[in-house]
């Protein structure tokens, strides 16, 4: 089998809400139980589900963001994610035909779907419908021609009374139904204020939820059927995305004996990362270390950089407050210089405090929870030379938090927003580029040879070695 051939679906639905989550986790893990190679994807730049899809198959999962990354990448990057599996399994986000606001079908499942040439199976919240069942599938099916919905899987039904109504009323649909779940609140999986509760956070009862999903799937869906439309796919012409094309080790390493070495914040309070950032620092000429700020008293010996993603630091803030030792090193390593990229969290992880518990103090501003969600797309562009962006340097972004911080911004801010809204945010200072924006660098690869340059040079600076 070719790597374009790779038997895939997308896992959608007609809104959120509908199981979509449920779904496609479980199915993931069914068929990675039958002894599949599962590739587990997403569409959108929710950080969350991909953590459960990862439990469910033992692979990286991976998101799929047109907005993010452009058209262009998405078969390249799936490509890329999907290498080596028997089966490549899509999330869809929102509704089927849902996409970035006000661009039309942008960065939409529909839209993944058809860049991906795959099958969509529609996942239905039947629980208060029978006979109206079938026409929402006929609406959803009609819309748009490219879209092939090729299958429906009814979820929340009540009985077997309540199947046999549903199934008799899509008898005439032409589309097949592939499977019926009945509505089980036992492999739920618990939620707050920013979605579901991380993997990192409950791995011990994730494991079991998921394991419980996978019974359900099996018990309720024709695995043979799905894996069977899985394999009707045409080949894709493009080739696969290769971080090494992209970036040249060389530009990273002439200035240091040896591979810098560039810390990546993990654990339960930064869970937040896009698994190609890792791969394009290596690809870069970096040597990759994770760490815990939850845990770890101190930075990996020899760091010469820093990534702190996203996650949830406001629930652990007593926590990382409490590991002095690590927050004084991080202060440390920013005031020689080094390149320091953080996002979201990261951001609040650096400034002076968060809910009043003292954090890293690299930045001049204080963070605190509010109860209004920021979420949205975002273009911006870099303002200023900076450790991880050159000036002019245009991205495409997402924000996604229930925190505020005082100042917004600094002097020398991160990004100049320019779509939605015109405004300035983050921080650049010295080495350290904070934002609350969320980028993925697989669409602008420079990002990570910059960082990774930084360190090098840094490194030398200081007498090469670590």
């Amino acid at each position: 089998m070719s790597s374009g051939s790779i038997p895939r679906l997308v896992i959608a639905a007609p809104s959120s809400g509908a199981g979509k989550t449920t779904v496609a986790t479980g199915l993931m893990a069914a068929f990675a139980e039958a002894g599949l190679t599962v590739s587990p994807h997403k569409v959108g730049p929710d950080y969350i589900d991909p953590g459960y899809h990862s439990l469910a198959t033992g692979r990286p999962g991976r998101n799929l963001d047109a907005y993010l990354c452009g058209p262009d990448r998405i078969a390249p990057l799936f490509l890329h994610g999907a290498a080596g599996a028997d089966l490549a399994l899509v999330e869809g986000v929102m509704g089927l035909f849902d996409g970035a606001s006000g661009m039309g079908e942008l960065s939409s499942t529909a839209h993944v779907a058809k860049l991906l040439r795959a099958p969509v199976v529609l996942v239905v919240d039947a629980s208060s419908q029978s006979r109206s069942v079938a026409a929402l599938v006929h609406g959803f099916a009609s819309w748009d021609p490219e879209v092939r919905l090729a299958g429906v899987i009814l979820n929340k039904v009540g009985s077997d009374r309540h199947e046999e109504l549903l199934r008799e009323a899509m008898d005439s649909s032409g589309v097949p139904v592939l499977g019926a779940l009945r509505r089980d609140g036992r492999a739920g999986t618990p939620s707050r204020h920013l979605g579901l509760v991380p993997v990192a956070e409950r791995r011990s009862e994730a494991v079991e939820s998921v394991a419980e999903l996978a019974a359900r799937i099996r018990a309720g869906c024709d695995l043979e059927a799905l894996l069977a439309l899985a394999r009707t796919v045409p080949e894709l012409p493009d080739a696969a995305w290769d971080p090494a094309a992209h970036l040249a080790p060389a530009e990273a390493t002439a200035a240091a004996p040896e591979k810098p070495l560039i810390a990546v914040a993990g654990g339960a309070a930064f869970t937040f990362s896009y698994a190609e950032h890792a791969e394009l620092l290596v690809a870069a000429g970096a040597e990759v270390a994770p760490f815990d700020p939850l845990r770890d008293e101190r930075l990996p010996p020899g760091t010469q950089g820093l990534v702190i993603g996203g996650g949830f630091p406001e629930m652990y803030a007593p926590d990382l407050s409490a590991n002095a030792p690590l927050r004084d090193a991080v202060a440390e390593l920013a005031a020689s210089g080094a390149p320091v990229s953080a996002e979201c969290a990261g951001l609040l992880y650096l400034s002076r405090s968060l809910d009043g518990k003292p954090m890293c103090g690299v930045l001049p501003a204080e963070a605190r929870m509010t109860e209004r969600l920021t979420l949205g797309y975002r273009e911006a562009v870099a303002l200023s030379d900076n450790a991880l962006a050159a000036a002019g340097t245009r991205v495409r972004g997402h924000e996604f938090h229930r925190t505020a911080l005082e100042p917004g911004a600094g002097a020398d801010p991160a990004w100049g927003l320019t779509h939605p809204e015109r405004r300035v945010e983050g921080f650049v200072s010295g080495g350290v580029h904070a934002s609350y924006l969320h980028v993925h660098w697989a669409a602008e690869p420079s990002l990570a040879g910059r960082l990774v340059a930084s360190a090098a040079r840094t490194a030398a600076a200081r007498g090469g070695g670590r």
